[in-house]
């Protein structure tokens, strides 16, 4: 077999080279936006708000699981505080077409005591990223601006990200408590997952 001519070797280094910048380069800003999940994990920014913005788990036939259960009851001291006036459940229906994430999460509140003018659900959203751009329908339709953000503690970087991308702000978050994951490596997996979503999304793949 013939040698490559010196053109066509340069030309072959040089797009492995390029090859080579641009998987670092995606593993560093994957590393750094990682890095950005953990810090915003931590975060309890308890401050005044228009609405609290209650992210969607799931629910077995019309009752809260372990997980929405503890944000919703989140949400529910968060508002028996004075944060905000308003609490929006987020979620869509699953399986059961009967029962949606945020029904679900709005008729537990109410029964623990939100009066039902205090509350709204968005029932649509298949995903989080779905369910951002509905609660900014349902904010700006009720002159809200401003909101507390509660989910897990690894979700709300991205949270705060889709909810401003569709120009709620400012955004706060508070995760529910106890909530991150307890081993260095499921720590490590969650927020590199989370890193990946919120790469994924800002290039439109989902």
């Amino acid at each position: 077999m013939s040698k490559p001519l010196p053109n066509q070797a340069l030309k072959e280094r040089w797009w492995v080279r390029l090859l080579a910048l641009i998987v670092v380069a995606v593993i560093a800003l994957l590393i750094v936006t990682a890095v950005q999940v953990v810090r915003t994990a931590s975060l309890q920014e308890l401050h005044p708000a228009d609405a609290i913005v209650v992210f969607g788990a799931a629910e077995y036939s019309g009752r809260p699981s372990p997980v929405l259960r503890a944000r919703l009851d989140h949400a529910l001291e968060l508002f028996e505080r004075g944060l905000a006036p308003v609490v929006i459940t987020t979620g869509g229906a699953a399986a059961d077409p009967m029962f949606s994430e945020g029904g679900v999460g709005r008729d537990y509140l109410m029964k623990h005591g939100i009066p039902e003018r205090s509350l709204i659900a968005e029932t649509q959203g298949n995903d989080t990223s779905q369910s951002a751009v509905r609660v900014s329908v349902i904010m700006r339709a009720n002159g809200l601006h401003s909101c507390v953000a509660v989910s897990d503690a690894y979700d709300v970087f991205r949270i705060r990200k889709l909810l401003e991308h569709e120009g709620i702000g400012p955004v706060y978050v508070s995760p529910r408590a106890d909530s991150r994951p307890h081993t260095f490596s499921q720590r490590s997996f969650a927020a590199m997952r989370e890193a990946a979503s919120y790469m994924l999304w800002r290039i439109g793949i989902t």
